[in-house]
């Protein structure tokens, strides 16, 4: 068979490549939102390019998807994986088993995954502040604890208006040191994932000061709250809400409120709304981890509605569903890593995914 000549320079090949990743890219865009393909996670088998779990829902996804980048399964092996946060000293990504109490971490260099901390309190999110400090939500102690460079930790919250906090569940930090978390109290419920135990507080997020330690409630709208990030100019926060559709709606939302003077919120107004039409008819999971790229769009780990819409749902800064990255297990978590912050971890159920992407986090992890 004949084979076409090659370009005589490698700038000559370079307008052909760009304009075949970007024909893939197209083709893409006009997927059905089809069942998972089925595919070997083991990565003995590779995947064709471009990875037609990858998605588009709307032509604005097609920047951020690379075509010749595929999803992978890095671990599984996990009881119920969450809290993926990324440590740009150690070059590793790390991560909580809940059931398990413990933290696991893969590190970047040769793909090895170690036991972090064991106990670890029954972790759920973690976090990593601006001085490489890791910030984690323990169900199982209900609390938010900081660990430090000496190997001690610092308890940063474990109660609220003199009583004991439910079960923090997710922290973000922001640049003027302020941690900010939700406390929906999951882990309180059974004795699988922390203590079962009664909920003292309304389910909110707070935050908590830098520098008197004092915690203020900030946000009670959201249900149960889960996820949380902020936008990238930090003028709005973003939180996932779990616990079942608000008034007047049939399914789960993100909520979004105005971050006033860096201490505060302005009232919660929708969003996104979680329900999403499939091939197979209407579905109605819900968003728990959630991450802000440097354009604005809101990366939302997402589930518990079956083959087709577990995996991450990609939404424009107006609210729209852009993009969809199928995965074969329910998504818990995420978070943007690697050098350039351009690689999203995923945690799914059992399992640790990652796949490259044309964005960038807009945080530190």
């Amino acid at each position: 068979m004949k084979i076409s000549r090659r370009p005589k320079s490698h700038e000559a090949a370079l307008p052909a490549r760009r304009n075949f990743l970007k024909a893939a890219a197209a083709g893409i865009a006009a997927a059905t939102l089809s069942p998972l393909v089925a595919r070997d996670w083991t990565g003995v088998e590779p995947v064709r390019y471009p990875d037609s779990d990858v998605v588009a829902l709307d032509p604005r996804f097609g920047r951020y998807r690379i075509g010749n980048a595929a999803i992978e399964r890095l671990y599984t092996g996990c009881r119920w994986a969450e809290g993926p946060a990324w440590s740009a000293v150690g070059r590793y990504v790390l991560w909580s088993d809940i059931p398990e109490d413990k933290q696991l971490r893969w590190i970047e260099d040769d793909g090895r995954v170690t036991v972090f901390r064991k106990p670890a309190g029954n972790s759920n999110g973690n976090t990593f502040d601006f001085e490489g400090r890791q910030i984690a939500c323990e169900h199982g102690n209900r609390r938010v604890v900081r660990y430090e460079s000496t190997g001690g930790f610092t308890v940063l919250a474990d109660k609220f208006d003199g009583k004991v906090l439910n079960a923090p569940n997710d922290a973000v930090v922001h640049p003027d040191g302020g941690v900010w978390f939700t406390d929906p109290g999951y882990g309180s419920m059974g004795n699988y994932e922390g203590n079962r135990g009664e909920l003292l507080l309304k389910e909110a997020t707070y935050r908590i000061d830098p520098k008197s330690g004092a915690i203020a409630k900030v946000e009670d709208t959201a249900r149960k709250p889960n996820g949380l990030c902020f936008s990238p100019d930090l003028s709005t926060l973003y939180i996932a809400d779990t616990g079942g559709a608000p008034s007047g709606e049939k399914a789960n939302v993100i909520w979004v409120c105005d971050v006033q003077d860096g201490v505060t919120l302005g009232p919660a107004r929708i969003f996104a709304r979680m329900n999403m039409t499939t091939p197979a008819g209407e579905r109605l999971g819900g968003a728990d981890g959630i991450r802000a790229d440097i354009d604005g769009n809101i990366w939302a780990a997402c589930g518990w509605a079956g083959d087709g819409y577990d995996g991450v749902h990609v939404f424009a800064p107006d609210g729209t569903r852009i993009g969809l990255i199928k995965l074969p297990e329910i998504a818990s978590n995420l978070c943007f890593g690697g050098a350039k912050r351009n690689r999203l971890f995923i945690t799914a159920s059992q399992s640790l995914y990652s796949v490259y992407v044309n964005a960038q986090g807009a945080g530190i992890t």
